[in-house]
């Protein structure tokens, strides 16, 4: 198969390389540095198997700033555009999705078009319309930050979302990414477009309600005295429930978690509901806890250290990361802050200074706040404030 795929994060990039072992792949951004990497066999994003298989696999794969050559070439165009939430309009910014949409159809109007970018509910019915088309798909995606190329090898399931006119083809797009995966058993589900969209926010907002329940539970201890891991290892031992996603943190972030439970909770307009609403809230008393935290620690003229501004650990990614509300709540209350981010070359982030000499930084801060820790620290570990207990994300 012929397949472009429109945008090269960490799920554009996965499904280009996963797909272009068996298939030829043209892989399209407006990003002229990570073009060039790309076709330098170099990844632009922190992800190891992505890396391995640039190193190890002979790939079909071009990348190319030129889409519009691309669309005319291509059997399959998957969209994996960014929509970033718009708290202003309460709903996702859609409009890189239809610009790609609509040069798609200008240039190959009979290309299968899978969008992988996160959408509202029951945006694929309403773009169908509004450009009088039926050849739109939604796959969403469940990956991670940092194992994206993994979770596309190691599917929990694939999902196609399609009008019923399109399924043959749906199948086909399901079928080639079950191929080109390590897993031959993995479950596949078709569905209406709209139940499809509605999969992809239940998932994330569910997970974001794990992660708050345990931040929840975890401020409950910290602020009574109580053994935290103890009492989340007694909880977890429950099958029901389960040993996995229950690191407290300093609050659900990332680029999925907050945007997604935010567009959930805005098509609950008119519909009873309690807990969306709740997931958002909480992740924003979390942090406020947290900065509360910090205060009673701080003493006049304390340097505050940030270890590290990526969500998580193996990843690169800054997006929405939560330690961002707590550095602008600490600033707020003029605390000096520095920051210690490798992934920066700058001497200043947002008008704070980075520090990237890390025993330069142990020293110069009284206090450090890692949302995940690291055996890096482990010298400086009184110093250390951090909620992480099991240093895992």
């Amino acid at each position: 198969m012929k397949i472009v795929v429109v945008g090269t994060g960490y799920v554009g990039l996965s499904l280009a390389c996963l797909l272009s072992e068996n298939n030829s792949v043209i892989a399209v951004d407006i990003d002229e540095k990570k073009i060039e990497m790309i076709n330098k066999r170099v990844s632009p994003i922190e992800d190891k198997e992505i890396q391995m298989f640039f190193s190890e696999k002979k790939l079909d794969l071009v990348a190319t700033l030129d889409g519009e050559k691309a669309y005319k070439w291509a059997d399959i165009v998957i969209i994996a555009t960014p929509t970033n939430y718009d708290s202003k309009k309460n709903y996702f910014d859609t409009t890189s999705v239809e610009r790609v949409i609509e040069m798609i159809l200008k240039n190959n109007s009979k290309a299968i078009i899978v969008i992988k970018s996160t959408i509202p509910v029951g945006y694929v019915d309403n773009i169908c319309k509004k450009y009088d088309v039926d050849n739109i798909m939604f796959s969403p995606e469940f990956l991670r930050e940092g194992k994206a190329l993994y979770d596309n090898l190691h599917p929990s399931r694939i999902i196609v979302g399609c009008k019923t006119n399109m399924l043959d083809k749906a199948q086909l797009f399901a079928n080639l990414l079950k191929y080109a995966s390590l897993e031959k058993n993995t479950p596949i589900i078709y569905t209406n477009p709209t139940e499809a969209e509605a999969i992809k926010l239940f998932a994330n907002s569910y997970l974001a309600l794990r992660v708050a329940f345990f931040n929840e539970l975890d401020t409950y201890a910290e602020l009574n005295n109580l053994n935290t891991k103890d009492i989340i290892d007694g909880v977890c031992l429950d099958p029901r429930i389960g040993s996995h996603y229950n690191n407290p943190s300093f609050g659900y972030g990332g680029y999925c978690l907050p945007k997604d439970t935010k567009q959930l909770l805005a098509n609950y307009k008119n519909i009873p509901e309690n807990i969306i609403k709740a997931i958002v809230e909480s992740n924003v008393t979390r942090k406020l806890h947290i900065v509360n935290q910090i205060m009673k620690r701080i003493k006049n003229g304390n340097v505050v250290g940030i270890y590290r501004l990526i969500m998580k650990s193996g990843s690169d990614n800054f997006r929405e990361s939560s330690i961002f509300d707590v550095i602008n709540n600490l600033s707020k209350n003029d605390i000096k802050i520095i920051i210690y981010e490798p992934n920066l070359d700058t001497c200043e982030f947002n008008g704070f200074e980075v520090v990237n000499d890390l025993t330069e930084f142990k020293n110069k801060s009284n206090l450090i706040l890692a949302n995940r820790n690291s055996e890096e620290l482990l010298d400086v570990n009184s110093k250390v404030y951090t909620r992480d207990l099991f240093r895992r994300d």
